[in-house]
């Protein structure tokens, strides 16, 4: 899901003005705590008194009386919605292989009727306004991120994909699952321009956290960095040696609780594939003085 950047903040503020102090440090060994249901029905996305759902087969939208306002029926797994003006684009997920592994069809929707608008392809998406998104995919040459409005016709380009944070501007995580990355933190300007800023080590991040500031929380590798609005950056922590790898099958992430900020990576045993062992990193994030 898309990270949206909060209104409150200076467009001044940089990254170095933060600063994070660790609080705790918890590990666990065990199953892993993550369970997906193949046909429970998730709430993809909301609108107001309108809620977007999606389950194996189907999108739907239900109100706040749940009453089901619409029904689409899909061919694969919606994986995620985002709702921009009169619109709303789901990305879902193949039941079948195809040349894309298991990518399937993003479905530009009418968010009043649930009818079908376009048809287009894509990993991740963001909303922009007025009915108008960004969809970006990446492999077999294409590392790539196009604009779309309510008619699901394309209105701009650029040469970059990864998380997206949508707010004064639009700004990219990218994940180009190369070794050695070419991965930076972007920003995207009209006309298919792509402001660089810092390098990243990561070929793949997780998905960040914006703060109310607009700074990114980046875990770049083992390392919390920070990202302002002007695409200056700073490492607020390291949680393991700079040369330490990160193997493809751990899996990280990034969480708020409550004001402070957890990381968690979940990594999984070499000889027994169903068992992983879970570190949790609190950290408490201040402003500098």
């Amino acid at each position: 899901m898309p990270r949206a950047e909060s209104s409150g903040g200076a467009a001044g503020d940089s990254a170095a003005a933060w600063r994070a102090e660790l609080v705790g440090h918890r590990r666990t060994v065990g199953p892993s705590p993550d369970g997906r249901s193949g046909s429970a029905r998730e709430l993809l996305a909301r609108r107001g008194e309108l809620r977007i759902h999606g389950g194996i087969g189907s999108v739907g939208c239900v109100d706040s009386a749940g009453r089901t306002r619409w029904t689409h029926r899909c061919a694969g797994r919606p994986n995620a919605a985002h709702v921009s003006g009169d619109r709303v684009l789901v990305t879902t997920d193949s039941l079948e292989y195809t040349p894309w592994g298991l990518l399937g069809p993003a479905l530009l929707l009418d968010l009043a009727d649930g009818r079908l608008v376009a048809e287009l392809r894509g990993r991740r998406a963001a909303a922009r306004g007025g009915g108008r998104f960004v969809l970006g995919l990446e492999g077999y040459d294409v590392f790539d991120t196009w604009e779309y409005d309510r008619d699901g016709t394309l209105t701009d380009s650029w040469r970059s994909y990864g998380h997206y944070v949508v707010g004064t501007g639009l700004r990219v995580v990218e994940a180009d699952r190369s070794i050695p990355t070419d991965g930076r933190v972007v920003r995207l300007l009209p006309g298919g321009v792509v402001e660089r800023g810092p390098r990243l080590s990561d070929p793949q991040p997780p998905e960040p956290l914006v703060l109310g500031d607009g700074t990114i929380l980046v875990l770049d590798g083992w390392a919390l960095r920070a990202v302002g609005r002007g695409l200056d950056s700073a490492v607020l922590a390291e949680l393991a040696p700079a040369d330490k790898k990160v193997d493809a099958r751990t899996v990280r992430a990034l969480r708020r609780d409550g004001d402070r900020i957890a990381v968690v990576v979940r990594e999984r045993d070499a000889d027994e594939p169903t068992r992983y062992t879970v570190d949790t990193w609190t950290f408490g994030l201040r402003r500098r003085a």
